[in-house]
């Protein structure tokens, strides 16, 4: 049932990356490039690698642990499970309901959406919409989570460089208190026009597995690098101003922006286009590569751990992802 005077809260945020660090000059040994190159064209340093018994459901699990941890609140309090990915364990069942699974909740519903990188956008959008639209729900767990090492194709040296594993979750709930309300604005959006330009072809149904398509690589991510980094700069920068113009805000309003963790050169020029300086603008990429939707969720949470965040500050996140989606936020922590 529908009602009124409710907002949502965030109450909780963790994040998570494998052990394992994988370094420019360890991916040097693999394929032809060297630690200048790839700093110079995407300021990636390191990124993190998932060990081969981990799954994506794997790191979704610790990432939400630790966000409800920093709640004070049990899984058995969680009402509803979202898990953005676009590396699901199997095809089915969900990975919603293995980390269901895995943390030991029962009797209530998950389920997987996916829209990439934008994972962090569109998860608070369904849970805000869940939250404030009727009184079913009280806590709701967003988690974020992909084994990007898992399709990347290891001899292509345009696309293996940019990637890593990584999950973040957010614990959201409902209050009545207008004070405590996490989400100022959301803006999402995206354009199936241009859905061929970032893909992992074969897997599904209108292309299922068989030896050609294994022999084709077409099990491995596949982008077209300068088309994707021309469309991310230019709907990255339109939907962060349109975000602001409605809610009658400036950049000066704004304490951090945290874009989508996909390359330093993307989240510079987006920076030149705004006319910020560095250090409104929160990077991870050089730790962490793109770790796809959970790349917002771990910038957030190294804002929070360094300190930086604090009760009050407004936080600007804007992604984009295959489909090509987008989405961008304004946030009151």
């Amino acid at each position: 049932m529908a009602t009124a005077n409710r907002f949502a809260k965030l109450v909780g945020i963790g994040s998570y990356v494998p052990d394992r660090i994988m370094t420019n000059d360890d991916i040097s040994k693999i394929v032809d490039t060297s630690d200048e190159w790839i700093v110079e064209r995407t300021g990636i340093r390191e990124r993190h690698i998932a060990a081969d018994s981990q799954a994506t459901s794997d790191l979704c699990v610790v990432a939400a642990q630790r966000a409800l941890e920093n709640a004070k609140l049990r899984p058995e309090d969680i009402d509803l499970i979202l898990t953005g990915t676009v590396t699901p364990d199997m095809l089915f069942p969900s990975t919603s309901v293995l980390v269901q699974s895995k943390l030991g909740v029962r009797d209530i519903p998950c389920f997987d959406y996916n829209s990439a990188c934008s994972g962090t956008q569109y998860g608070i959008e369904i849970a805000h919409s869940l939250l404030t639209g009727s009184d079913r729900y009280e806590n709701i767990l967003v988690v974020c989570g992909d084994k990007m090492s898992s399709v990347i194709d290891w001899q292509d040296r345009s696309t293996c460089v940019l990637l890593g594993d990584g999950a973040g979750a957010l614990v959201l709930s409902a209050t009545e208190n207008e004070r405590e309300n996490f989400i100022i604005d959301m803006l999402l959006g995206s354009n199936g026009m241009l859905w061929n330009l970032l893909t992992l072809p074969a897997g599904g149904s209108l292309e299922p597995a068989t030896e050609e398509t294994v022999k084709a690589r077409k099990h491995f991510l596949r982008m077209s690098g300068r088309d994707v980094f021309r469309e991310a700069v230019k709907v990255m920068e339109s939907c962060s101003l349109e975000i602001l113009r409605r809610n009658g805000m400036s950049l000066d309003d704004v304490d951090f922006i945290v874009p989508h963790q996909a390359n330093l050169r993307i989240i510079r020029a987006l920076q030149e286009r705004l006319g910020v300086g560095d250090e409104k603008v929160c990077v991870t990429v050089d730790r962490y590569g793109n770790t796809s939707g959970s790349s917002c969720i771990l910038a957030m949470d190294s804002l929070v751990k360094s300190g930086k965040i604090v009760r009050g500050s407004k936080i600007l996140s804007v992604a984009f992802g295959a489909g090509l989606t987008w989405g961008t936020s304004l946030l009151r922590f």
